[in-house]
């Protein structure tokens, strides 16, 4: 065996078992291994204690897996027409989400003096939350099938749509090839996106019958394979590749789509775990101090602003007033798109170089602290603030404007996979 490889696999073997124990220590606490993860990746990253170099590229591209796997299995847990109506619904929201988000981050790089080119580049920074994260922190709390998990995923679904047409767009601005590149940019875009969507929904059926749930091996292959496939050509494209994997869940149904689900969930917990020690190692820690303070604030600002966007959607869709600080906690984090975007941008001339470890340092900030607050509705002193004062007792139901009642935890299924879910 080479050399190279020898290193790669006890590099790879030894940061492997050292997250084994990590999610072991972090459940025994009752917390989100994420921060945990993020922290080791640091520890050996560039800068850190002792760098894993012959690993880096391993873990690169299983960070891009990782990515890919946990909004695949996201689409699996809902259909094509719970999508195009949550869609409808967030549409509104979408637009409240960008305003925001996208605005503080604008207009912390114009008081810096940066310019507008890199206050486009900060808003989206600021403005899209973490798919991956989001999707681990529900997967590890419990809440794939809670009423208020729907509307968070809308939202996603909303930021990585609005991300197939901001990525092109900002590529142009910083190639400076000016208003027909960017357009040309933008239609591409959108029918990749269009075509994806359609063949979801009007096909899907036709993709699940193509794929057998009787044989594990085959079914494994064949969902794992379609997923890689279509995130690639959606990456090829410049549209996100999470929204294809996204798109690929929601086409596969039936008893294809559970049995997909309990055969990719193992491959799911070991390559999310990848993506978030990748995260932590390529960062080095010394970039960090100079812009802690400005990252902090920032980061205060837009966790405040990223609640109250998931706080509105869950109230329009007359979710309980826990459920809705459930779904503005969710929503908290940034990570890889913030981080796409920073990278997009710092080879750019013009666009300042402490940009990129501001945007580091941010994404570090809301990713560690995003898992940690999302558990605060779950803690009884937190239900006690929710209570009424009035009449010191909780109440079933409330009203919150004609045609909308506001049922607090009460049970309904919402996933395929999940009907005995109860909200809480």
């Amino acid at each position: 065996m080479h050399e190279s490889t020898t290193i790669l696999l006890i590099e790879v073997g030894a940061l492997m078992f050292l997250l084994g124990l990590l999610g072991r220590l972090s459940r025994r606490f009752g917390i989100s291994p994420i921060p945990l993860y993020l922290l080791a990746g640091l520890a050996f990253g560039h800068g850190g204690l002792l760098p894993l170099n012959a690993s880096e590229e391993f873990f690169s591209v299983g960070a891009e897996i990782g990515v890919i796997l946990l909004l695949v299995l996201l689409g699996l847990e809902y259909s094509a027409g719970e999508l195009v109506a949550n869609l409808r619904t967030a549409a509104p929201v979408g637009l409240l989400d960008a305003a925001l988000n996208a605005l503080p981050g604008a207009a912390f790089a114009l008081l810096l003096g940066w310019g507008w080119v890199a206050a486009v580049v900060l808003a989206g920074v600021t403005w899209v939350t973490s798919s991956g994260v989001v999707a681990k922190v529900l997967a590890d709390l419990g809440r794939l099938g809670n009423r208020e998990t729907p509307v968070v995923l809308s939202v996603l679904v909303m930021e990585d749509l609005a991300m197939a047409l901001y990525l092109p767009l900002l590529t142009a601005l910083l190639a400076g090839t000016g208003l027909l590149g960017g357009g040309v940019a933008l239609v591409v875009a959108v029918g990749t996106v269009s075509i994806v969507l359609l063949v979801a929904i009007r096909f899907g059926g036709w993709i699940s019958k193509a794929i057998s749930a009787r044989d594990p091996e085959a079914l494994l292959l064949g969902v794992f394979g379609l997923t890689l496939l279509v995130a690639g050509l959606a990456a090829q494209l410049k549209v996100s590749a999470a929204v294809g994997a996204f798109l690929v869940g929601i086409a596969v149904s039936g008893p294809v789509a559970h049995h997909a689900t309990e055969l990719l969930s193992p491959l799911r917990d070991i390559f999310a775990a990848v993506f978030f020690v990748f995260f932590g190692l390529t960062t080095n820690p010394a970039d960090i101090p100079p812009v802690l303070v400005p990252a902090i604030g920032l980061a205060i600002v837009t966790i405040a602003t990223k609640t109250i966007t998931g706080y509105v959607a869950a109230k329009r869709a007359g979710i309980a007033v826990r459920g809705r600080w459930r779904a503005g906690l969710s929503l908290t984090p940034r990570g890889e798109f913030s981080i796409v975007i920073a990278g997009l941008a710092v080879a750019t001339p013009g666009i300042p170089a402490k940009l990129g470890a501001l945007a580091t340092a941010y994404v570090l900030i809301t990713v560690v602290v995003g898992p940690v607050i999302a558990r605060l509705p779950d803690f009884e002193w937190f239900k006690a603030l929710l209570q009424p004062r009035p009449g010191g007792g909780a109440v079933l139901a409330t009203s919150d404007g004609p045609g909308v009642t506001d049922l607090t935890d009460a049970p309904g299924p919402l996933s395929r996979h999940t009907p005995d879910a109860t909200g809480q």
